[in-house]
């Protein structure tokens, strides 16, 4: 970390009850929560902010992995590339399915709707100005609602921000969230090196 953070044992207050709760689920404390301590006011409304739109978010969890999987391939970001990679392994039933999304997710055998979520979800972080009516169609015409559109648009855009955020804080990936597997390493880092 660049900056100078709160760490566990100096937490109080509301950061103290937030890393406990991450502690309990990962084990540890992530460095995309330690990122925000260095304003800490900010800790928990950042934290509500994620859990509320995690909660209310109307596709699955895989589908939230997904988007953001491509989003963080073209932020770039590697700690985000490297968590949620991870994490898609199970998801998509193995480690080449995971490679081969990254690589190209319009020839990695997808479902056509995810292939036209993934690609909205991809103008979202490349150029969202230049997201039209038509794309929206094309959406819809896919099977999603426009809660659903929102929600692609949402989690796109809402990882730009924090990814954008972590780098600049100088957050490094867990060792939990690195693959022992070189090429996996090596394609998942697609920005800062570990």
């Amino acid at each position: 970390m660049y900056l100078h953070t709160i760490e566990e044992e100096q937490a109080t207050g509301q950061v103290a009850e937030i890393y406990e709760k991450q502690k309990a689920q990962l084990g540890f404390v992530m460095e995309a929560a330690k990122c925000f301590t260095a304003r800490p006011d900010l800790l928990p409304i950042y934290t509500d902010f994620s859990d509320r739109i995690r909660a209310g978010f109307s596709l699955g969890l895989r589908e939230w992995r997904l988007i953001t999987l491509i989003a963080a391939k073209h932020i770039p970001s590697t700690y985000c590339s490297h968590v949620y990679s991870k994490q898609l392994i199970a998801d998509l039933g193995s480690k080449e399915t995971v490679l081969a999304v990254q690589r190209d997710f319009r020839t990695a055998g997808l479902p056509h709707r995810d292939v036209a979520m993934l690609a909205y979800a991809e103008k979202v972080v490349q150029e969202a100005s230049q997201v039209t009516a038509a794309d929206i169609d094309r959406l819809r015409t896919a099977g999603f609602s426009d809660r659903q559109i929102c929600d692609i648009a949402l989690c796109a855009a809402f990882r730009c921000f924090v990814s954008r955020f972590f780098d600049a804080m100088g957050a490094g990936t867990e060792d939990m969230f690195i693959d022992d597997d070189a090429e996996f390493r090596a394609t998942m880092s697609v920005g800062r090196p570990l």
